[in-house]
């Protein structure tokens, strides 16, 4: 019987969990992280299925394969993996990776204080600062971000009529901001936040094509993003992200962040330059920032954003999934729902 070995390292970046694995995944040979995420769909679910879903992981788990550079000056590569599935860029697992990589010495940045990593989605530099041996915050560059749509109508079934924007930071998110039928995120239970962005994930790709202009493979909605007011004086904003059915995020999010950026850009709220912090859930933030206006090949306008955070280390593991073991694959309790 084949039996497969995953040595993890563990962690979360404001209070999202990061497992990144660096050892034990299949060597998949492709010219680019684009490709190998779509050898990953074809022929490796499994792997992510293993270590992200129960027993070994939960409902919220969330992580990245670490491999070797794909393109000359880069110093990494990351493979996001999810309950919900292979993204092509995680803002927080971002963060998370780079800390790990750098502290447990498996990368070693050619420019101290820089490092230049390959993800799906394209290219992203970060900016690091250390305390001592530890990696005391990450900024990174994300992709281009963009509002693709704007003041969309949605009927949701519950909410009913719901105005949102849709912007893409690595994925596509519905903004929700405060309106009528929807008061803030601060008044909903995270329960009821996960129902309604499952929903809202449903209603927005039954109402509007949701297409990447300059990468067609990228499209349709797979989070949801609910706003409302800061809990502190030192925040601009709060959200609550929700990925796939089961999963809402404990940190501002990465990508979700980036999409609020080039939002309140292309609206005239965040001039080039200007920061913005997000605040999540449990009231951890992200600083995010336009740190360039730039153009898609498509001609629409977009802004390089940044995104700050911090990540720490709760631990190392190894992970068996071999056919003898129940659930080698993983589960979730979706899998059973009737």
């Amino acid at each position: 019987m084949t039996r497969y070995r995953f040595e993890c390292i563990e962690g979360h970046t404001e209070g999202m969990p990061v497992r990144m694995v660096t050892g034990g995944a299949p060597a998949v040979k492709r010219s680019s992280m684009y490709e190998v995420r779509e050898a990953f769909i074809a022929d490796y679910d499994w792997v992510r299925r293993a270590l992200m879903m129960e027993p070994r992981g939960h409902a919220h788990m969330s992580g990245t394969i670490l491999y070797p550079p794909m393109s000359p000056d880069a110093d990494m590569s990351l493979l996001f993996i999810e309950t919900s599935g292979f993204l092509p860029m995680c803002g927080h697992a971002s963060i998370g990776s780079i800390s790990f990589a750098i502290e447990a010495g498996l990368v070693r940045p050619r420019e101290p204080g820089k490092v230049v990593v390959d993800v799906p989605a394209g290219k992203l530099t970060a900016r690091y600062e250390m305390d001592g041996e530890r990696v005391k915050t990450v900024r990174f560059t994300n992709v281009p971000s963009f509002l693709l749509h704007r003041d969309v109508e949605v009927n949701h079934p519950v909410l009913g009529k719901l105005v949102v924007d849709i912007a893409y930071g690595g994925n596509f998110y519905p903004i929700v901001e405060a309106q009528p039928n929807f008061p803030g995120c601060e008044h909903f239970s995270p329960a009821e936040l996960l129902e309604y962005g499952r929903q809202m994930q449903e209603a927005v790709n039954e109402t509007i094509d949701v297409v990447h202009p300059d990468k067609p493979a990228i499209r349709g909605v797979k989070h949801c993003m609910w706003t409302g007011a800061s809990q502190s004086e030192n925040a601009d904003g709060r959200a609550v992200v929700i990925a796939g059915a089961t999963l809402i995020d404990r940190s501002p999010c990465g990508t979700g962040t980036s999409a609020r950026v080039a939002q309140r850009h292309a609206r005239g709220l965040l001039q080039e330059g200007q920061t913005f912090t997000h605040q999540s859930l449990i009231l951890s933030a992200f600083v995010g920032r336009v740190e360039a206006v730039t153009r898609l090949e498509s001609g629409l306008e977009a802004v390089l954003p940044s995104v700050e955070g911090q990540a720490w280390i709760t631990g190392r593991g190894e992970h068996y999934v071999d056919e003898s073991q129940p659930y080698a694959h993983g589960f979730s309790l979706e899998d059973f729902a009737r």
